[in-house]
Parts: structure tokens; C-alpha cells; sequence
């Protein structure tokens, strides 16, 4: 009936075996078709278009039981069995005491418990009632909701466990991240600084190059002038300071000239006059490359006949040191060019 199908899919049951188990019972009620499901739930679900419905309120275990009621008497008959041999009604669990209509029931039974030990027992299984029935469905119906609960739990539980681990996951990459571009603002922070250093440096060098210059110059037009005017030439504890101070200014330039730059900042002004023009070029190029950077800017200049001096110390470059790097001819790090087109 469509009430008991109901029922028993409420409880949980796979539709295909109510069906199979309604159709085997014929309908007779909610109690045999749970008998069935339960007797043959190791089984699988035959097509139900070659299952024989009971007839006459005789299923095919009760008819295979009256067939062995046959066979028994007939056994007594023949003197087979005594005639005072009690007939065994149901298996009985020996170490929990329930008691089973059949063998199928009985095995599921044990392997539910773990029980082992049956015998066959003279006592009836009475069919349930009403009461214990609906008792029966709703201890059925408490242990399937306490089951999708508990899967729900778990199922949460793993959820919940998994959206940790991904978090986790995504902090530590983002951890990884920040702490990359940390090291390499460092590390260009301290490259700037050592840049700037540098910058101070050279330019302290150049400063006192020129100071330098300058006051070799004052003295050599004031002993031109003495000799021109035929007074005495200033003594040499005069010069001796001038000499004495570009040592140090041309040493100080040596040395900065002498480190390893990667880079080359470059100021080329025309003779001609004009804006300059400034570019950064790596320190192992060759003097050329300054040419040909400078013939870029302008069409006025020829790589070949365009010649490159330096004011301060003063030095022309020849074409031999076109092919000298910028580094070898004591450029780095800054330093300011002349050009000359003839």
C-alpha cells in the first residue's frame, strides 16, 4: 500500500528494495515487507518483472515452509525422525538471548554484534503490534537521524578543517610575498645609499682638483709676473703648500677613479656651447660608445672626427682611447666631457 511504501521510505530504505519487498509480500503489511529488506539486504534487487507476487496471503518462505512440513512428516512416516522430536520454531543468540525467525535474520544479527554462538529454539517469534511497531519505526527513525547527523558533524568537522588548512596556505604565500619585497626595498634602499656615497665623493674629489688647479695657476702667473717685472721669484716655501695640497686632491680622485662602478654618469657639453647632455652608461663601455651616443643627439657630430677632453685633471683622449672602457680611463663614477667638431 502506498502508506507503507511511505513509510519505509521515510525510514530511510532504498526505493528499489521497498518496492522489491512489497511486491514479494504482496502488500501485506509493514512488518513482512521489513522482514524482507532486512533478510535479504546483502542482496541485490533482482528484476523485479521476475518476482512472484504471494498469493493468498502465503509467501514464498511460508510456502518453502510448509513444503518442509510435508517433507518432515513424511520423514516420520518412514521412521525417520521419532515421533516425539520437538520442531524448532526460531534461532535463538545464545549470549544475548534474542531469538530470530530465520537464518538470514540470525546472520545479520551476528554480524551487527559480533555474536557467534545460536541454537534453534521451540519459541515463536510473535508478530509485532501496533505499539511496537510505531516503537520499532521510531527507534529506526531516531538511529537514521543520529547517523545523518553525525555525518553532518564530520562533514562540517572536515570542512571546517580544510578552510583552516587553505587560509593557512594563503597567509604563508602572502607571508613569502611581503617578505620578498622587504628584502628587495633593502636592498635597493642600501644600493641608493651607497650610490649617493659615491656621488659625494667624487664630487668632493673634483671640488678639490679644481681648488687644486687653481691655485697652481695663481702661483705660475705670479712668478711670470715676478720674472716679467724682474722682482724675485716667490720662494719655495711658497710653492711647497700648492704642491703639497693637489697630492692629496689628485690622490683622492685616484681613488675614488679606482673603484668598481658599475655604472657611469656622463655630462658632455659642445665647445660650441649649448645644453649639455647627460646619460648613464655601464662602466665597461668604451670610450666610443660616448661618440656614438652623442652623434644620436645631434646631427652636427661625427663619430669618427668628434674628439672628447676632460677639464679637470686635463687630459684630451686620443682615438687610441676610444677603444679603452670608461672605467680603465678613470671616468667612474661621474665625470664631464668636452666635445670638439672640427
Amino acid at each position: 500500500m502506498a502508506g507503507d511504501k511511505d513509510t519505509l521510505l521515510g525510514m530511510g530504505f532504498d526505493a528499489a528494495r521497498v518496492e522489491w519487498a512489497l511486491k514479494a509480500t504482496g502488500n501485506r503489511g509493514l512488518q513482512p515487507a521489513m522482514d524482507h529488506i532486512l533478510e535479504h539486504e546483502g542482496q541485490p534487487v533482482p528484476d523485479l518483472g521476475g518476482v512472484t507476487e504471494t498469493k493468498g496471503g502465503t509467501s514464498s518462505n511460508e510456502a518453502m515452509d510448509v513444503d518442509d512440513d510435508e517433507d518432515a512428516e513424511a520423514l516420520k512416516s518412514l521412521g525417520a525422525v521419532a515421533g516425539n522430536a520437538v520442531e524448532a520454531k526460531s534461532i535463538k543468540c545464545s549470549e544475548c538471548g534474542k531469538i530470530f525467525k530465520n537464518t538470514a535474520l540470525a546472520n545479520f544479527h551476528a554480524e551487527k554484534s559480533g555474536h557467534d554462538q545460536f541454537e534453534e529454539s521451540t519459541e515463536e517469534v510473535k508478530p509485532l503490534t501496533e505499539e511496537e511497531k510505531k516503537q520499532k519505526l521510531a527507534e529506526l527513525r531516531e538511529k537514521m537521524a543520529e547517523k545523518r547527523a553525525k555525518k553532518a558533524q564530520e562533514e562540517a568537522k572536515e570542512h571546517k578543517a580544510s578552510e583552516a588548512i587553505r587560509r593557512k596556505a594563503g597567509k604563508d604565500i602572502n607571508k613569502i610575498k611581503e617578505d620578498m619585497k622587504l628584502k628587495e626595498a633593502l636592498k635597493e634602499a642600501e644600493a641608493k645609499k651607497r650610490e649617493k656615497i659615491a656621488d659625494a665623493k667624487a664630487k668632493a674629489a673634483v671640488k678639490a682638483q679644481i681648488e687644486a688647479d687653481k691655485k697652481a695657476r695663481a702661483e705660475k702667473a705670479a712668478r711670470e709676473k715676478a720674472l716679467r717685472d724682474g722682482q724675485p721669484l716667490p720662494g719655495s716655501a711658497d710653492s711647497t703648500p700648492s704642491t703639497s695640497a693637489a697630492r692629496p686632491a689628485a690622490a683622492a680622485v685616484a681613488s675614488v677613479a679606482g673603484r668598481d662602478f658599475k655604472e657611469t654618469r656622463l655630462q658632455i657639453r659642445m665647445a660650441s656651447g649649448g645644453q649639455p647632455y647627460t646619460t648613464t652608461l655601464p662602466s665597461d663601455e668604451p670610450l666610443r660608445s660616448v661618440a656614438e651616443y652623442l652623434a644620436g643627439q645631434t646631427l652636427s657630430v661625427d663619430v669618427d672626427n668628434v674628439t672628447l677632453s676632460q677639464h679637470f685633471p686635463r687630459k684630451t683622449f686620443s682615438r687610441e682611447d676610444f677603444s679603452k672602457s670608461l672605467k680603465d680611463l678613470g671616468l667612474t663614477p661621474s665625470a664631464v666631457l668636452i666635445a670638439n667638431v672640427p
